[in-house]
Protein backbone atom coordinates (compact mmCIF):
# COMPACT_ATOMS: atom_id res chain seq x y z
CA UNK A 1 0.00 0.00 0.00
CA UNK A 2 1.24 3.48 -0.86
CA UNK A 3 0.42 6.04 1.83
CA UNK A 4 0.43 9.82 2.00
CA UNK A 5 0.95 11.19 5.51
CA UNK A 6 0.27 14.78 6.52
CA UNK A 7 1.44 16.38 9.75
CA UNK A 8 4.60 14.27 9.78
CA UNK A 9 6.54 16.91 11.73
CA UNK A 10 4.03 16.94 14.60
CA UNK A 11 3.66 14.67 17.60
CA UNK A 12 1.12 12.26 16.12
CA UNK A 13 2.39 12.32 12.55
CA UNK A 14 6.05 11.87 13.44
CA UNK A 15 5.25 8.84 15.59
CA UNK A 16 3.02 7.38 12.85
CA UNK A 17 5.80 7.93 10.32
CA UNK A 18 8.42 6.21 12.46
CA UNK A 19 6.09 3.30 13.19
CA UNK A 20 5.28 2.88 9.48
CA UNK A 21 8.97 2.87 8.57
CA UNK A 22 9.72 0.38 11.34
CA UNK A 23 6.99 -1.98 10.11
CA UNK A 24 8.18 -1.76 6.51
CA UNK A 25 4.85 -2.91 5.11
CA UNK A 26 3.97 0.25 3.17
CA UNK A 27 5.53 2.82 0.89
CA UNK A 28 5.29 6.20 2.61
CA UNK A 29 5.22 9.73 1.22
CA UNK A 30 4.85 12.78 3.46
CA UNK A 31 3.45 16.20 2.64
CA UNK A 32 5.76 18.73 4.28
CA UNK A 33 6.28 22.48 4.05
CA UNK A 34 9.94 22.11 4.95
CA UNK A 35 11.82 19.05 3.69
CA UNK A 36 14.78 19.90 5.93
CA UNK A 37 12.73 19.94 9.15
CA UNK A 38 14.74 18.32 11.94
CA UNK A 39 11.92 15.91 12.74
CA UNK A 40 12.44 14.25 9.34
CA UNK A 41 16.24 14.09 9.50
CA UNK A 42 17.67 10.66 8.81
CA UNK A 43 14.33 9.11 7.83
CA UNK A 44 14.17 7.24 4.54
CA UNK A 45 10.94 8.70 3.24
CA UNK A 46 9.71 10.42 0.10
CA UNK A 47 8.85 14.07 0.73
CA UNK A 48 6.27 15.93 -1.33
CA UNK A 49 6.64 19.69 -0.77
CA UNK A 50 3.40 21.44 0.01
CA UNK A 51 0.85 22.69 2.50
CA UNK A 52 -2.59 21.30 3.31
CA UNK A 53 -4.04 24.71 2.47
CA UNK A 54 -2.79 24.37 -1.13
CA UNK A 55 -5.31 22.20 -2.97
CA UNK A 56 -3.18 21.60 -6.12
CA UNK A 57 -0.17 20.61 -3.99
CA UNK A 58 -2.33 18.16 -2.03
CA UNK A 59 -3.65 16.58 -5.23
CA UNK A 60 -0.16 16.21 -6.61
CA UNK A 61 1.15 14.69 -3.36
CA UNK A 62 -1.70 12.18 -3.21
CA UNK A 63 -1.32 10.99 -6.80
CA UNK A 64 -1.07 7.20 -6.92
CA UNK A 65 -1.68 6.73 -3.19
CA UNK A 66 -3.96 4.02 -1.82
CA UNK A 67 -4.53 5.76 1.51
CA UNK A 68 -4.07 9.14 3.17
CA UNK A 69 -3.42 9.54 6.89
CA UNK A 70 -4.36 13.13 7.63
CA UNK A 71 -2.86 14.20 10.94
CA UNK A 72 -1.96 17.80 10.08
CA UNK A 73 -3.70 20.45 12.13
CA UNK A 74 -3.30 23.46 14.35
CA UNK A 75 -4.08 23.30 18.08
CA UNK A 76 -4.71 26.32 20.27
CA UNK A 77 -7.10 26.15 23.19
CA UNK A 78 -8.39 29.71 23.08
CA UNK A 79 -10.69 32.10 21.24
CA UNK A 80 -8.37 33.66 18.66
CA UNK A 81 -7.10 32.85 15.16
CA UNK A 82 -10.35 31.36 13.90
CA UNK A 83 -9.49 32.10 10.26
CA UNK A 84 -6.12 30.34 10.55
CA UNK A 85 -7.68 27.33 12.24
CA UNK A 86 -10.38 27.09 9.56
CA UNK A 87 -7.83 27.35 6.75
CA UNK A 88 -5.74 24.48 8.17
CA UNK A 89 -8.20 22.28 10.05
CA UNK A 90 -11.26 22.66 7.83
CA UNK A 91 -10.05 23.65 4.35
CA UNK A 92 -7.08 21.30 4.70
CA UNK A 93 -9.47 18.43 5.41
CA UNK A 94 -11.62 19.44 2.45
CA UNK A 95 -8.56 19.24 0.21
CA UNK A 96 -7.69 15.80 1.60
CA UNK A 97 -11.20 14.54 0.90
CA UNK A 98 -10.95 15.74 -2.70
CA UNK A 99 -7.56 14.06 -3.09
CA UNK A 100 -8.85 10.81 -1.60
CA UNK A 101 -11.85 10.82 -3.93
CA UNK A 102 -9.68 11.56 -6.96
CA UNK A 103 -7.43 8.59 -6.19
CA UNK A 104 -10.10 6.23 -4.83
CA UNK A 105 -7.99 6.22 -1.68
CA UNK A 106 -8.90 5.57 1.94
CA UNK A 107 -8.77 8.65 4.19
CA UNK A 108 -7.87 8.19 7.86
CA UNK A 109 -8.80 11.49 9.44
CA UNK A 110 -7.15 12.27 12.77
CA UNK A 111 -9.71 14.21 14.78
CA UNK A 112 -9.75 14.51 18.58
CA UNK A 113 -11.81 13.50 21.60
CA UNK A 114 -12.58 17.21 21.87
CA UNK A 115 -15.21 16.79 19.15
CA UNK A 116 -17.02 14.30 21.37
CA UNK A 117 -19.19 14.92 24.41
CA UNK A 118 -18.02 15.72 27.93
CA UNK A 119 -18.30 12.88 30.41
CA UNK A 120 -19.07 12.78 34.05
CA UNK A 121 -16.29 11.57 36.30
CA UNK A 122 -17.87 8.13 36.56
CA UNK A 123 -19.12 7.56 32.99
CA UNK A 124 -16.55 7.51 30.16
CA UNK A 125 -17.93 8.61 26.82
CA UNK A 126 -17.98 6.39 23.73
CA UNK A 127 -18.11 7.08 20.00
CA UNK A 128 -21.92 6.98 20.22
CA UNK A 129 -22.40 9.24 23.26
CA UNK A 130 -24.25 12.55 22.76
CA UNK A 131 -21.94 15.32 21.64
CA UNK A 132 -22.67 18.07 24.08
CA UNK A 133 -21.17 20.58 26.52
CA UNK A 134 -17.70 21.00 24.98
CA UNK A 135 -16.35 24.54 25.21
CA UNK A 136 -16.82 26.14 21.74
CA UNK A 137 -13.27 27.47 21.44
CA UNK A 138 -11.51 27.86 18.11
CA UNK A 139 -9.94 24.41 18.14
CA UNK A 140 -13.09 22.52 19.12
CA UNK A 141 -15.23 24.40 16.59
CA UNK A 142 -12.89 23.88 13.63
CA UNK A 143 -12.07 20.25 14.38
CA UNK A 144 -15.81 19.58 14.66
CA UNK A 145 -16.40 21.30 11.32
CA UNK A 146 -13.63 19.25 9.71
CA UNK A 147 -15.03 16.01 11.09
CA UNK A 148 -18.49 16.91 9.81
CA UNK A 149 -17.01 17.26 6.31
CA UNK A 150 -15.56 13.76 6.56
CA UNK A 151 -18.83 12.24 7.74
CA UNK A 152 -20.77 14.05 5.01
CA UNK A 153 -18.42 12.69 2.34
CA UNK A 154 -18.88 9.09 3.50
CA UNK A 155 -20.95 8.24 0.43
CA UNK A 156 -18.07 8.96 -1.94
CA UNK A 157 -14.92 8.61 0.20
CA UNK A 158 -13.72 5.55 2.12
CA UNK A 159 -13.04 7.39 5.38
CA UNK A 160 -12.25 6.44 8.97
CA UNK A 161 -12.14 8.93 11.86
CA UNK A 162 -9.74 8.66 14.81
CA UNK A 163 -10.30 10.44 18.15
CA UNK A 164 -7.02 10.49 20.13
CA UNK A 165 -6.99 11.41 23.81
CA UNK A 166 -4.34 13.52 25.54
CA UNK A 167 -1.12 12.10 24.14
CA UNK A 168 2.33 12.01 25.67
CA UNK A 169 5.50 10.41 24.40
CA UNK A 170 8.67 10.88 22.38
CA UNK A 171 9.22 12.75 19.10
CA UNK A 172 7.33 15.81 20.36
CA UNK A 173 9.34 18.29 18.34
CA UNK A 174 7.15 21.38 18.74
CA UNK A 175 6.59 20.46 21.63
CA UNK A 176 2.81 20.13 22.06
CA UNK A 177 1.58 18.10 25.03
CA UNK A 178 5.17 17.92 26.24
CA UNK A 179 4.89 21.62 26.97
CA UNK A 180 2.48 20.81 29.81
CA UNK A 181 4.96 18.33 31.25
CA UNK A 182 7.81 20.85 31.16
CA UNK A 183 5.61 23.59 32.63
CA UNK A 184 4.36 21.43 35.50
CA UNK A 185 7.89 20.32 36.33
CA UNK A 186 9.89 23.50 35.83
CA UNK A 187 7.41 26.26 36.60
CA UNK A 188 6.06 25.00 39.90
CA UNK A 189 2.30 25.47 39.90
CA UNK A 190 0.75 24.68 43.28
CA UNK A 191 -2.82 24.65 41.96
CA UNK A 192 -3.93 22.01 39.46
CA UNK A 193 -7.06 22.09 37.26
CA UNK A 194 -10.17 20.55 38.77
CA UNK A 195 -11.13 18.33 35.82
CA UNK A 196 -9.63 15.23 34.31
CA UNK A 197 -8.55 13.73 31.00
CA UNK A 198 -7.88 10.49 29.18
CA UNK A 199 -4.12 10.17 28.87
CA UNK A 200 -2.46 7.88 26.36
CA UNK A 201 0.90 7.15 24.78
CA UNK A 202 1.32 8.59 21.29
CA UNK A 203 3.16 5.42 20.23
CA UNK A 204 0.07 3.34 21.06
CA UNK A 205 -2.09 5.82 19.18
CA UNK A 206 0.22 5.55 16.16
CA UNK A 207 -0.19 1.77 16.12
CA UNK A 208 -3.95 2.18 16.37
CA UNK A 209 -3.95 4.58 13.43
CA UNK A 210 -1.96 2.14 11.31
CA UNK A 211 -4.34 -0.69 12.24
CA UNK A 212 -7.32 1.49 11.28
CA UNK A 213 -5.67 2.30 7.95
CA UNK A 214 -5.21 -1.38 7.18
CA UNK A 215 -8.46 -2.93 8.35
CA UNK A 216 -11.11 -0.61 9.84
CA UNK A 217 -14.58 -0.73 8.29
CA UNK A 218 -15.52 2.24 6.14
CA UNK A 219 -17.14 5.11 8.03
CA UNK A 220 -16.07 3.87 11.46
CA UNK A 221 -15.07 6.20 14.32
CA UNK A 222 -12.52 5.09 16.93
CA UNK A 223 -11.52 6.59 20.26
CA UNK A 224 -7.82 6.01 20.95
CA UNK A 225 -7.59 7.24 24.53
CA UNK A 226 -6.23 5.71 27.70
CA UNK A 227 -6.00 6.30 31.43
CA UNK A 228 -8.90 8.38 32.77
CA UNK A 229 -7.31 10.44 35.52
CA UNK A 230 -7.90 13.75 37.35
CA UNK A 231 -5.44 16.43 36.26
CA UNK A 232 -4.39 16.84 39.90
CA UNK A 233 -3.25 13.22 40.01
CA UNK A 234 -1.69 13.46 36.56
CA UNK A 235 0.38 16.48 37.58
CA UNK A 236 1.53 14.64 40.70
CA UNK A 237 2.70 11.73 38.57
CA UNK A 238 4.45 14.13 36.20
CA UNK A 239 6.35 15.57 39.14
CA UNK A 240 7.20 12.09 40.42
CA UNK A 241 8.85 10.86 37.20
CA UNK A 242 10.84 14.07 36.73
CA UNK A 243 11.82 14.95 40.28
CA UNK A 244 9.68 18.09 40.25
CA UNK A 245 7.43 19.51 42.96
CA UNK A 246 3.85 18.20 42.92
CA UNK A 247 0.80 20.48 43.07
CA UNK A 248 -0.71 21.18 46.46
CA UNK A 249 -4.41 21.39 45.66
CA UNK A 250 -6.99 21.93 42.95
CA UNK A 251 -7.63 25.50 41.83
CA UNK A 252 -10.70 27.08 43.42
CA UNK A 253 -13.48 28.96 41.57
CA UNK A 254 -12.09 32.45 42.23
CA UNK A 255 -8.61 31.46 41.08
CA UNK A 256 -10.00 29.98 37.86
CA UNK A 257 -12.03 33.09 37.12
CA UNK A 258 -9.14 35.46 37.79
CA UNK A 259 -6.66 33.37 35.77
CA UNK A 260 -8.94 33.01 32.76
CA UNK A 261 -10.02 36.64 32.70
CA UNK A 262 -6.42 37.84 33.06
CA UNK A 263 -5.44 35.73 30.05
CA UNK A 264 -8.29 37.16 27.98
CA UNK A 265 -7.36 40.71 28.98
CA UNK A 266 -3.78 40.09 27.94
CA UNK A 267 -4.96 38.90 24.52
CA UNK A 268 -7.06 42.04 24.03
CA UNK A 269 -4.17 44.30 25.03
CA UNK A 270 -1.32 42.55 23.22
CA UNK A 271 -3.00 40.55 20.48
CA UNK A 272 -1.27 37.40 21.75
CA UNK A 273 -3.17 34.59 23.44
CA UNK A 274 -1.35 32.47 25.99
CA UNK A 275 -2.18 29.01 27.29
CA UNK A 276 -4.17 30.44 30.22
CA UNK A 277 -7.47 31.95 29.07
CA UNK A 278 -11.15 31.41 29.77
CA UNK A 279 -11.42 28.70 27.09
CA UNK A 280 -8.50 26.70 28.46
CA UNK A 281 -9.65 27.13 32.04
CA UNK A 282 -13.17 25.96 31.14
CA UNK A 283 -11.87 22.91 29.25
CA UNK A 284 -9.54 21.93 32.10
CA UNK A 285 -12.47 22.12 34.53
CA UNK A 286 -14.39 19.41 32.66
CA UNK A 287 -14.10 15.62 32.78
CA UNK A 288 -12.79 14.33 29.46
CA UNK A 289 -13.07 10.61 30.18
CA UNK A 290 -13.40 8.19 27.27
CA UNK A 291 -13.63 4.49 26.52
CA UNK A 292 -11.36 2.88 23.92
CA UNK A 293 -13.19 -0.46 24.06
CA UNK A 294 -14.22 -0.39 20.39
CA UNK A 295 -10.63 0.20 19.26
CA UNK A 296 -9.36 -2.51 21.59
CA UNK A 297 -11.81 -5.06 20.19
CA UNK A 298 -11.62 -4.16 16.50
CA UNK A 299 -8.08 -2.83 16.09
CA UNK A 300 -6.18 -4.54 18.89
CA UNK A 301 -5.50 -1.15 20.49
CA UNK A 302 -3.49 -1.40 23.71
CA UNK A 303 -2.59 1.17 26.35
CA UNK A 304 0.74 0.93 28.15
CA UNK A 305 1.20 1.96 31.81
CA UNK A 306 0.94 5.69 32.39
CA UNK A 307 4.20 5.84 34.31
CA UNK A 308 6.08 4.43 31.32
CA UNK A 309 4.59 7.06 28.99
CA UNK A 310 5.41 9.89 31.37
CA UNK A 311 8.94 8.64 31.96
CA UNK A 312 9.69 8.20 28.26
CA UNK A 313 8.19 11.57 27.35
CA UNK A 314 10.24 13.36 30.00
CA UNK A 315 13.43 11.55 29.04
CA UNK A 316 12.98 12.47 25.37
CA UNK A 317 12.44 16.13 26.26
CA UNK A 318 15.58 16.10 28.40
CA UNK A 319 17.69 14.38 25.77
CA UNK A 320 16.61 16.85 23.07
CA UNK A 321 17.22 20.00 25.07
CA UNK A 322 13.69 21.12 25.91
CA UNK A 323 14.23 21.31 29.67
CA UNK A 324 16.45 23.00 32.20
CA UNK A 325 17.55 19.51 33.20
CA UNK A 326 19.06 19.18 29.72
CA UNK A 327 21.03 22.40 30.24
CA UNK A 328 22.40 20.99 33.50
CA UNK A 329 23.44 17.83 31.74
CA UNK A 330 21.01 15.65 33.68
Amino acid sequence: MKLLLTGATGLVGNNVLRALLAHGRHEVRVLARNASDKSLAGLDVEIAPGDVRDAPAVLQAAAGCDAIIHSAGVVQLGWSKLAEHRAINVDGTRHMLAAAQANSARLVHISTVDTLGVSGQEVPQTEESPRANKVPCTYVVTKSEAEALVDKAAAVVDAVVIHPGFMLGPWDWKPSSGRMLVTVVEQFTPFAPIGGGSVCDVRDVAEGIIAATERAPRGRHYILAGHNIPYFDLWKQMAAVSGGRPPIMRAGPLMRIIGGQFGDLRRRLTGREGDVNTAGVALSSQWHYYSSERAAQELGYQVRPLEASLRDAWQWLVEHGYTRAAARGA
